[in-house]
């Protein structure tokens, strides 16, 4: 029997970002789905209800923060890694208020947005606690 890969939807605009987390999601024994804007993104959690979700903050349409919000709203509980550059204890709680379970920085280091994907999905074991120096690279949940 084929053990079911885990899902994640990559909400993110830029092409060669999203063409990055593809590949190496994939090669770490996930499925990636994508989304290149925040209207996209929503519809695809809501009809194919991904294991995870890489949300950017920064999106065409309805930013990351909308999308955050609306899963919020109406109780979706889809595990949400949000990923930005702004690097500030403002975002950072407020990803934790909106449901968030962790908070990446970019440009993040892509062995450790696997690493941290594969623990949300139940690939790993790991701990995603903030490394150090890096306050907001941190588990939220």
């Amino acid at each position: 029997m084929v053990a079911h890969r885990p899902r994640v939807l990559i909400a993110e605009d830029d092409p060669d970002t999203l063409v990055i987390l593809r590949v190496n999601l994939n090669a770490a024994g996930i499925e990636p789905m994508l989304a290149g804007d925040g209207h996209t993104a929503l519809e695809r959690i809501q009809a194919e209800s991904p294991d995870a979700v890489l949300l950017d903050v920064l999106l065409p349409g309805i930013d990351g923060w909308q999308v955050l919000e609306e899963l919020h709203a109406t109780g979706n509980r889809v595990p949400v890694i949000m990923c930005s550059g702004k690097n500030n204890v403002h975002d950072l709680q407020r990803a934790r208020e909106l449901g968030a379970v962790a908070y990446l920085v970019k440009p993040f280091d892509i062995d450790r947005l696997i690493e941290v994907t594969s623990e949300v999905v139940g690939l790993r074991t790991t701990d995603v606690a903030a490394e150090p120096g890096t306050a907001a690279d941190t588990e939220l949940a």
